[in-house]
């Protein structure tokens, strides 16, 4: 999608150019008021420019329909605050120690000097974790509860550290978004066509499996590696992620097909670190 000879022949009313060009113009998504993009891929007249080379994972993202930093983290606010109010905080003091211990030293080798962290366990069972725009991460306890040192919430710390770090909500929201565009054209696109629904259908499953699902899963396993690389700078034994994904692969329960998964699997998870452990230096493994 962001490869730089690959842009799509589109652009808003407001750039057409000059009468009976239909030649289009690159237009830099980000610019422009959101009704305008809608209003110019449906109606193909927008050229698409909207990727940029994230520093950290050294990969071009597609984050033409992102807001800022500074509005996804608002965005994302309420929500935090939302789960807060509906899910009971856990009061147990080794837990709540040992994430506020981990979390301030992943945060401070992260390079995100901008970020108000927040770290927070709730008290359920499940063995998750998450983070929202804005650097607010919370633990599940059932999670914490599995992992019996520090290096193995430091693994899962380092994780969602890097899901900021990599802007991996920016992409992720630019792709549903884009995602919901490009069906859109389709209803127009098909709007006479007998088998409409058919293909609306497979074009709904298409982006799903072969666009949002793919993606997914590659930024998880970017998280996974920047994971790595903030546990080393934070004094972590890295060795220790790949240790933690096993005792994940004892502990989960029954997954869909790696196809239909949006996170790899622990034993491919498993493989990836060894590897990029090994290829960093950081150990041998």
């Amino acid at each position: 999608m962001c490869e730089r000879h690959d842009h799509v022949d589109l652009a808003p009313e407001a750039d057409l150019g000059p009468a009976g060009d239909t030649g289009g113009r690159l237009v830099d998504l980000a610019r422009l008021p959101r009704r305008d993009v809608m209003r110019g891929l449906l109606a193909g007249t927008i050229l698409l420019a909207g990727c940029e080379t994230n520093a950290v994972t050294g990969r071009s993202q597609f984050t033409a329909f992102a807001p800022g930093d500074a509005q996804l983290a608002a965005m994302a606010l309420d929500s935090w605050n939302e789960q807060k109010a509906k899910t009971p905080i856990s009061r147990d003091p080794t837990a709540n120690a040992r994430l506020q211990r981990v979390g301030r030293r992943i945060a401070a080798v992260s390079g995100l000097t901008n970020v108000q962290w927040e770290f927070v366990v709730f008290d359920k069972p499940e063995k998750n974790a998450f983070v929202l725009p804005g650097g607010k991460v919370g633990f599940y306890k059932g999670l914490i509860d599995i992992a019996p040192k520090d290096d193995h919430i430091a693994c899962v710390m380092g994780h969602e550290v890097g899901h900021v770090q990599a802007k991996h909500s920016a992409e992720r929201y630019s792709q549903q978004v884009g995602a919901s565009v490009a069906m859109q054209a389709a209803q127009v696109g098909l709007a006479n066509s007998q088998n409409r629904g058919a293909w609306l259908a497979a074009l709904g499953l298409g982006a799903q499996v072969g666009i949002l699902l793919p993606y997914s899963r590659l930024q998880e396993s970017e998280a996974d590696r920047v994971g790595v690389d903030n546990m080393h700078r934070a004094g972590y034994d890295v060795r220790e992620a790949v240790n933690f994904w096993e005792i994940m692969a004892r502990e989960g329960g029954s997954r869909p097909p790696a196809i239909l998964s949006t996170h790899p699997s622990p034993e491919g998870r498993m493989a990836d670190l060894r590897a990029y452990i090994n290829a960093r230096g950081y150990a041998r493994m």
